[in-house]
């Protein structure tokens, strides 16, 4: 796996869409002080709690997630990510789109660019107002 940060970020996001642990952990970095919060999660550090973490979730099936909204700022050796992950959930009523805020920070490794830390919180009604914003004309 090579290429820029914004490969390794696709490879992330088709990996949780296909409950493959082993692509998804290929994306990370292979250094101990590795984070990983989930939203009203706890802090991970560590490659083996991150693994594990997304092991015990994909035991009840995949993560529906699509990033959105990127914004970056890179340098020669690090790449921040800031976006929005739509994240379709089922429902007794069917699916149904949440909305996560999400931090990913790429540094550019011996091995290419890896996954250092992933930080996601639940959207604010103002990060959802801005996904679907009220229009200014109402008729």
């Amino acid at each position: 796996m090579g290429g820029s940060a914004d490969d390794i970020e696709a490879a992330f996001y088709e990996a949780l869409q296909n409950a493959d642990l082993e692509k998804l952990m290929a994306c990370w970095a292979d250094e101990d002080d590795l984070v990983c919060v989930h939203p009203s999660g706890p802090r991970l550090i560590g490659v083996a709690a991150i693994r594990s973490a997304f092991e015990a979730m994909f035991s009840k099936g995949s993560i529906r997630a699509w990033p959105e909204a990127l914004r970056k700022v890179e340098s020669l050796v690090s790449s921040v990510h800031n976006l929005r992950e739509r994240i379709e959930v089922l429902t007794e009523e069917g699916p149904r789109q949440v909305y996560v805020v999400a931090t990913n920070v790429y540094h550019k490794t011996a091995q290419g660019w890896r996954l250092v830390a992933h930080h996601a919180s639940p959207a604010t009604d103002q990060e959802a107002q801005e996904i679907m914003p009220v229009p200014h004309v109402l008729h």
